[in-house]
């Protein structure tokens, strides 16, 4: 791990091979600690999953840069529309002027063609891009676990689910992947801020994110986790239905 920025603690590991947690832990109100997470996929074409919240842009900069030279990113990708996603999108798109917003339809439909200074590249459902050496494939999950656009991307070379905010974390001092349980933190997580929206088709989302059978999944709050993850995107669904 390496920490970029010692006031802050935003640090960059390699979770996967060529991708890159870039990681900042905050004190949020009351005192409680949290994490937010962006994910960067080096090669011909790099990728940068979650823009981080626009007030933090300086610090994941920072942190690109201590990889990659920034200009060079050329997509800017998110699960959903919400601060932390995509809350700096057109201050990376300034500084990465070959860069586009990568998003599923219904996202480019609603709100990103309008928000974004420069139009986004849209995927459909099971639509695959290439980077290079990795390829991601958008799937389409509306409102799981909330917003109707949400969707998600799997890296296929490396079998890594970019999950948003599936299995969200509280705490800000964990590790940066993890093979612990990462599921019972972040159902109690869960219980005391429900943010799901319940959607009647979360099994059968889940069991899609299944199918693709991913050995890493990078969270967007708290640890990365690497293992079984059909079984434990499964576990989720059976938790989820009581």
């Amino acid at each position: 791990m390496v920490i970029t920025n010692s006031q802050s603690g935003t640090n960059v590991h390699e979770v996967t091979d060529g991708i890159y947690r870039i990681n900042t832990p905050v004190q949020l109100e009351g005192g409680a600690g949290f994490s937010f997470n962006q994910y960067l996929i080096v090669d011909d074409e790099p990728l940068l999953y979650h823009t981080g919240l626009r007030r933090m842009f300086p610090l994941v900069r920072e942190a690109v840069a201590s990889v990659l030279p920034v200009e060079q990113l050329r997509h800017i990708a998110f699960s959903h529309v919400e601060a932390d996603e995509c809350g700096s999108l057109n201050e990376w798109l300034d500084v990465a002027p070959r860069s586009v917003p990568l998003c599923g339809t219904v996202a480019a439909l609603v709100s990103i063609s309008d928000l974004s200074d420069r139009e986004p590249r849209r995927l459909a459902d099971g639509e695959a891009i290439s980077l290079g050496m990795h390829s991601v494939r958008w799937l389409d999950a509306p409102h799981l676990p909330h917003a109707w656009e949400c969707g998600f991307l799997t890296e296929e070379a490396t079998r890594t689910l970019l999950c948003g905010d599936l299995f969200t974390q509280g705490g800000k001092d964990l590790p940066a992947i993890t093979e612990a349980d990462i599921l019972g933190p972040s159902e109690a997580f869960r219980h005391e801020m429900d943010y799901f929206s319940h959607t009647k088709n979360a099994q059968s989302l889940l069991e899609k994110l299944a199918s693709t059978k991913p050995t890493t999944l990078a969270c967007m709050h708290g640890s990365a986790w690497h293992g079984d993850g059909a079984e434990l995107l499964r576990a989720l669904a059976e938790a989820l239905s009581t």
